[in-house]
């Protein structure tokens, strides 16, 4: 398994706890950056993550800003990217089980360490579940290919 990794500035300090987090795991990542607390754009970092997945660079992906919002609404402007802003191990949970998303957005003001731990630990150890779950996720992927062209 590897996964992409990027934030802006503001989701630079748990970005840094994840990759130590996957390195004690033995979890391959590669860190799109950002590579400091300095003020960037968030598009910018969500927009490498969901690119690297979907070319089949990493097999999954982790995008942090403040809130986890606009990074994620960025990486889900990328067709077959599926992006979910999680706040809790519920919500990681089942937007893998349920909706099969391949990238996990969090927001380091949102959340504190050890519950982004916990999101971050149950959304990689999640499977989709398919089922009536894979004729939904059909249906998103139908409105992609309608309007992202």
């Amino acid at each position: 398994m590897k996964v992409g990794i990027g934030s802006d500035h503001a989701g630079y300090n748990l970005k840094k706890e994840i990759i130590k987090y996957f390195e004690e795991k033995n979890i391959q990542t590669i860190d799109f950056g950002t590579c400091s607390n300095d003020s960037v754009d968030y598009p910018d970092y969500g927009l490498a993550v969901a690119e690297a997945v979907k070319e089949g660079k990493c097999d999954r992906g982790i995008i942090i800003c403040g809130t986890g919002l606009g990074i994620s609404i960025a990486a889900n402007k990328v067709k077959g990217i599926r992006a979910a802003n999680c706040t809790n191990s519920f919500m990681a949970r089942m937007s893998r089980e349920h909706n099969d998303c391949n990238v996990l957005a969090i927001g380091e003001r949102v959340v504190g360490l050890d519950l982004a731990l916990d999101i971050v630990d149950t959304w990689m150890n999640s499977e989709f579940q398919g089922g009536k779950h894979k004729r939904r996720v059909d249906k998103i992927c139908e409105i992609e290919r309608k309007y992202c062209k």
